[in-house]
């Protein structure tokens, strides 16, 4: 089984975004390789659900952020030796009986294309099987290092192997000799390419994994702990949004016996903000990845689906009510199969009138909190719903962003308190823009 997600929620989590814009995986993606950015990519698509596996590729990054390790590899050679592998037609081996002088004098003539990218590509991977070598010298004695990555020990075999130890050893400098190049070829190219991709294919992967450790380390980013999917429990403390600027932070328990968060608060209390730090976070921890908060431990969930900018379907001609109700719909088979699913839901049916909104928002969180094995958030402007789920359901949580009022003037604190709110600020802040005002006032111009 595999993490479960959709588009919505990954639009809704700015996971990806915009090309060259603000985002999840642009904040992370200060890879130097291109196979290093593919890797990242693909753990971006495909989160983990097994705790094992995310502690194991946590630990690996955390070790990098604890020893500053700074990637060792020089990009142009990890081109060259690509270029190099990719040349698989055997017709292009070189043969020492073409180290003539016909062949010399047409070098002088005209660059031999092959034979450029061929000794460019050897000398490439003979540097970095030296440079591979160096690095896990320096961190072998890692045991939790070692356990972590599955190759490890196949890359360690390789840089072992006698026939790659003697061509390490004995062929030094950046200009080899035809016949020092023939003779390396058919071993690197032909006889040993496959492991050879294996171990660009881990360099790829220690690519990621610094990238992401010197992130965790400039934003003080923290490393989650995954549990058991069964403990059903999140706790999270400090979680902040990783792309707003001076983000408050806010402390967040989730147990069986409270696995409902209602969210209640005024417009730009914060609830918005807090119900995408708290998806981030929950994503980016299913990745094995650091989280913009001080601690966090987890029992891994088999998915995750938010409900924050639902858009239109114009399209297809349905009304923002229709296109929520189909949201709803879809999350609720979701929830039939049996799985342990993270939902969040920002407004519940705020495209329909208040009265089938408070009716809604009560039975479906209803239906929510009889789903005991998974985890929600469900925020509203309709407090008067948490009355009644008060009286209707014990592991429900209720907290709000509160708004204290300086004056005339509205001050957001957004910090979670317990409760549900009783703030009431809209006519407060239309007469403050003095909308009225500026309406009747145009009216009498034009009488």
């Amino acid at each position: 089984m595999s993490f479960s997600t959709d588009k919505q929620t990954l639009d809704d989590l700015k996971i990806f975004g915009r090309p060259g814009g603000s985002s999840i995986f642009n904040l992370f993606n200060s890879t130097r390789t291109r196979g290093g950015a593919d890797i990242l990519e693909q753990m971006f698509l495909q989160p983990l659900d097994d705790a094992e596996e995310i502690n194991a590729r946590s630990l690996v990054m955390q070790l990098f952020t604890d020893k500053g390790t700074i990637f060792p590899f020089q990009t142009e050679h990890l081109d060259n030796a690509e270029m190099y592998l990719a040349m698989t037609d055997e017709r292009t081996m070189l043969s020492k009986q073409d180290d003539n002088l016909s062949r010399k004098f047409s070098q002088l003539i005209s660059a031999d294309g092959d034979y450029k990218t061929i000794h460019n590509g050897v000398v490439a991977i003979i540097d970095i099987i030296r440079t591979a070598s160096a690095f896990i010298g320096q961190i072998k004695s890692s045991k939790e290092l070692s356990l972590a990555i599955s190759d490890w020990q196949d890359i360690i075999n390789l840089l072992a192997d006698e026939e790659i130890l003697n061509i390490r050893n004995s062929l030094t400098g950046a200009k080899l000799a035809y016949e020092q190049v023939a003779d390396t070829d058919k071993v690197l190219r032909f006889q040993y390419r496959n492991k050879i991709k294996q171990l660009l294919a881990f360099i790829y992967r220690i690519d990621v994994f610094i990238s992401v450790a010197e992130v965790a380390k400039k934003n003080g980013y923290v490393f989650p702990l995954a549990l058991a999917k069964g403990l059903n429990t999140i706790s999270l403390t400090d979680v902040r949004h990783p792309l707003v600027n001076g983000a408050i932070a806010n402390s967040i328990d989730i147990t069986p016996q409270s696995n409902v968060i209602f969210l209640t608060g005024v417009n730009m209390a914060g609830k918005s903000t807090f119900m995408k730090s708290l998806g981030v976070a929950i994503y980016l921890a299913h990745m094995g990845f650091p989280v913009a908060a001080s601690k966090m431990q987890f029992s891994v969930r088999d998915g995750l689906f938010t409900t924050i900018n639902l858009p239109d379907d114009l399209g297809s001609g349905n009304s923002h009510f229709y296109a929520e109700v189909l949201r709803v719909k879809k999350v609720a088979k979701e929830l039939s199969t049996g799985k342990n699913l993270f939902i969040i839901f920002d407004e519940l049916f705020r495209g329909t009138n208040v009265k089938d909104a408070f009716e809604g928002t009560v039975a479906i969180t209803q239906a929510f909190a009889e789903k005991a094995n998974c985890m929600f958030l469900v925020s509203t402007h309709i407090i008067e719903a948490g009355d009644i789920l008060k009286e209707k359901c014990s592991n429900i949580n209720f907290v709000y962003l509160p708004t204290r009022m300086n004056k005339n003037t509205p001050v957001y604190t957004y910090k979670l308190e317990q409760g549900i709110t009783a703030d009431r600020h809209g006519m407060i802040i239309i007469n403050n823009e003095r909308i009225l005002e500026i309406i009747r006032s145009r009216k009498n111009k034009t009488t």
